[in-house]
């Protein structure tokens, strides 16, 4: 019988059965590490050392990989050496801009043109993102939190504007990662209610209203994450707006 090497024995010894969930249970690990800071941005991805951790082939682990390289999660480069990407500190100054846009114009148009059974929906969510803050559950307020404004979005009825918002906030995870931490995961009540304030204006279909708070939900998130980024570079030098 011939003799294998150890690589390709421990290749063939890791259960290919578990492939399909395999690939799933690699990609929601590694993307929750990523977006809760756990796997720092730059950091290297080592698919041998993933093939261990996870006791799974290769195949898998590749497979979880293009999924996260999709979301834009990790980058692959020039010299095929695989990092968690970075985060574009320099441009976010413009991710803010296209940020607070589009909460105020999905909300505003979702007061004008919103279906009643968007509305069960998007309270739904609200309800999902509630319980969150008060499990203190930063990846599901992050979740719930998304889910809520792309409901919103779909209410407002222009595909193009849902598309960009949606791309906006999953682009941003991690930046809303540090705005929880800047709460120490305690989200004060009165941003919660924040969310309840912009679903009234939209039943009542009060558009002013509706951009209004669309841009001051904004505008918050905005300041208080400048305002941690600031306090975290004089700390560590490290983050420089």
């Amino acid at each position: 019988m011939d003799r294998k090497t150890d690589g390709q024995s421990s290749e063939r010894e890791k259960p290919s059965h578990r492939r399909g969930y395999g690939v799933s249970a690699v990609y929601e690990t590694l993307r929750n590490e990523i977006i809760e800071l756990k796997l720092v941005p730059g950091s290297a991805i080592d698919e041998q050392q993933l093939s261990d951790r996870f006791a799974l082939s290769r195949t898998p682990i590749r497979e979880a990989l293009v999924r996260l390289a999709a979301d834009g999660l990790i980058t692959t480069l020039t010299n095929r050496a695989t990092i968690v990407s970075q985060i574009d500190f320099i441009g976010l100054s413009e991710f803010f801009e296209a940020l607070t846009l589009m909460y105020r114009v999905t909300t505003r148009l979702a007061a004008l043109n919103h279906r009643p059974e968007q509305i069960d929906e998007i309270r739904r969510l609200q309800t999902l993102f509630a319980e969150a803050v008060e499990r203190r559950d930063v990846l599901a307020m992050i979740a719930s939190n998304r889910d809520f404004h792309v409901a919103i979005a779909q209410a407002a009825g222009n595909r193009y504007f849902e598309d960009l918002f949606t791309r906006l906030l999953d682009e941003g995870r991690r930046i809303l990662r540090l705005y929880y931490s800047s709460f120490n995961d305690m989200l004060p009540r009165q941003y919660v209610n924040e969310h309840e304030e912009i679903i009234e204006a939209i039943i009542n279909r009060d558009a002013e209203r509706a951009d209004a708070l669309g841009a001051a939900h904004a505008d918050q998130i905005v300041q208080q994450i400048r305002s941690y980024i600031a306090a975290d570079g004089r700390q560590t030098g490290a983050i420089a707006l």
